[in-house]
């Protein structure tokens, strides 16, 4: 794939993008005219898809004056919540909030589409930007696209030229190019040609399936919506015999899990509701998270205490901190909540959720886990944490065609009541249909699909660690040798489907003894090279670069170095996945031997 081309290449609502070398990644975040123009896609928190780019143009034209850009926004609640986020930033002007209702042309009984937009001035575009960013709840692309059509806009979509001539190994791939592909394409066909998906009109049964398999009640793993289990489901109410005992905490049901549009939303959503059950005081953050989290942590309530290396030995720390924060006002829990990933993202690094949880109960304060990277088809992390939050988006989906996210109480946790109140008085259903149609049917493979990537990713960390490439890398960062312990007290005693036992995940990072080998091994990988993880196939990114870019020397205290680069393993074959190493590692090689002259 050629540099800006959506990943996967053929896909309108692609959810990644290729920076295929090093020097792409840094000249991206410099904002170099090479690489932005280039750009037809990117992560849709960072990038807004071209799709919204236009709509959004074309309302702020509308409504706005000459000076004013627009952010769209599902509900009137998001766009004023964006508006006090812009004030509290200290935005040049005030925000202005309108609200766009489209008709169907020809359907009278055709739901509205109703968009909420937010109205500010250009000078404070970062702003606004930051807010869709971190908080992930601005509108989707398909319903940009959705009401473009609405608007009389052509919709249709034609792929870069680079991707009729590349090879596809993925479930999107074809033999042969088609006249479709080469040409035109329509926004939905290849995803429908491949993907069993569920009627449009199914959308409220697909959100009640995924509560479900989320909720562990249903772990059948089908590809088809001719299968017995998800025929049973969308018929099934919830006390039908069909569905199991959780797999989760006792007592978990779909009525536990809330779906939302976005990973962040999710986290952005947890720390709301702590906020709202506890009295005012700092949130704290457990080990080197993903960049918005601790962006959302720092700019929503009074602040955040970072641990950012995560360890055993930074309890004791916690420990001290909360102690003295207690004893300094006696009546007041030292802390609104404590966030933390399981594993961490990009370190790997398990936190000791036993000892965490002990505090918790001493202190008085909910833990909220993200489970992302370890995936509830290896880790429960659930008996430690008030809440469980993840990125439907990565492994679970897998697909690269669709974001979402899933926020979990715990039933037998002491904070359920306020949390569950809370949560029902204030959550909105917005995760829009198309994206929740998608999102069921990527979905149903899920627990196979990361079981290959265990034991993929495992075979690949395996060759990396060998003493042979001791002189190249510094660390291999993976759960299997990174805070082993405290990653096998919630590994999962017995897997959710017996033939596919549980693993490390699909994700690690490694460092460099020198930057060129860094440079060199990555520029040589020849598989996807783009943000995101838990892809059905590899894909590689220099994370610090692209999340960390301006603050390296910050990131490095805590172990994040200049030079690590992240690794998300896919489907591929053994064989040829060990391959794309090993081409890598030749050409680590070659950079040392030249340098070392």
């Amino acid at each position: 794939m050629s540099l800006g081309d959506p990943i996967p290449a053929y896909l309108p609502h692609a959810i990644s993008v290729s920076l295929p070398t090093w020097k792409d990644n840094v000249g991206y975040e410099e904002g170099e005219k090479r690489v932005v123009e280039k750009m037809r896609s990117g992560y849709p928190r960072f990038f807004i898809h071209l799709s919204i780019q236009k709509l959004a143009n074309k309302i702020a034209k509308r409504f706005g004056t000459a000076n004013e850009q627009s952010m769209l926004f599902p509900s009137a609640k998001v766009a004023e919540d964006c508006r006090t986020f812009l004030a509290s930033q200290g935005a040049s002007h005030p925000g202005r909030i309108a609200q766009c209702i489209l008709e169907h042309p020809t359907e009278a009984n055709a739901n509205l589409i109703t968009l909420h937009v937010v109205l500010f001035h250009s000078d404070d575009f970062a702003i606004a930007k930051s807010f869709w960013q971190h908080t992930g709840r601005g509108i989707s692309s398909r319903l940009a696209e959705a009401a473009l059509k609405r608007m009389g806009e052509d919709t249709t979509w034609s792929p870069p030229a680079s991707a009729t001539k590349a090879k596809h190994s993925s479930r999107y791939g074809a033999k042969k190019s088609s006249a479709a592909a080469e040409d035109l394409v329509d926004s939905s066909w290849i995803e429908e040609r491949y993907g069993r998906n569920l009627p449009l009109s199914s959308a409220d049964d697909a959100k009640r399936v995924l509560r479900r398999r989320i909720a562990g009640v249903l772990v059948q793993d089908r590809s088809s919506i001719d299968d017995p289990d998800v025929q049973q489901l969308l018929a099934a109410d919830s006390s039908n015999q069909e569905l199991a005992d959780s797999v989760r905490v006792s007592g978990v049901t779909e009525d536990d899990v809330f779906l939302l549009p976005t990973g962040m939303t999710a986290i952005w959503t947890a720390h709301q509701a702590t906020l709202a059950i506890r009295p005012p005081a700092k949130a704290i953050c457990f080990g080197f998270p993903y960049t918005d989290t601790l962006k959302i942590l720092q700019k929503w309530g009074t602040g955040c205490h970072f641990f950012g290396n995560g360890k055993d030995a930074d309890i004791d720390d916690l420990e001290t901190l909360l102690a003295a924060e207690k004893a300094a006002n006696p009546g007041v829990p030292p802390a609104s909540a404590l966030f933390t990933e399981f594993p961490s993202n990009p370190l790997l690094r398990s936190a000791n959720l036993k000892r965490l949880r002990e505090l918790a109960d001493k202190y008085d304060f909910p833990i909220v886990i993200d489970e992302t990277i370890g995936n509830f088809a290896n880790v429960e992390v659930l008996p430690y944490a008030d809440i469980v939050v993840s990125s439907l988006t990565k492994i679970f989906s897998g697909a690269v065609n669709v974001m979402g996210g899933s926020l979990v109480i715990n039933p037998v946790g002491r904070h359920y009541q306020a949390l569950r109140a809370h949560l029902q008085a204030t959550y909105e259903d917005l995760y829009f249909a198309e994206d929740v149609i998608y999102m069921e049917s990527n979905s149903r493979s899920f627990v196979r699909r990361a079981h290959t990537t265990n034991v993929n990713t495992e075979a690949v960390c395996d060759l990396l660690r060998s003493e042979t490439y001791a002189h190249i890398f510094k660390d291999v960062n993976y759960p299997k040798w990174e805070t082993r312990e405290n990653y096998d007290a919630c590994r999962l005693r017995a897997p959710l489907i017996p033939e596919w036992p549980t693993g490390f995940g699909g994700l690690f990072s490694v460092t460099f003894h020198r930057h060129e080998a860094a440079h060199a091994f990555f520029d040589a990988l020849p598989c996807a090279k783009g943000p995101s993880l838990g892809t059905n196939f590899t894909l590689v990114c220099p994370y610090t670069i692209l999340a960390h870019y301006f603050e390296l020397d910050w990131a490095a205290k805590y172990g994040v170095e200049a030079n690590l680069v992240r690794v998300s393993i896919g489907l591929e074959p053994i064989n040829e996945l060990l391959g794309y190493f090993h081409t890598a590692l030749k050409a680590a090689e070659d950079a040392i031997k030249t340098h070392e002259g």
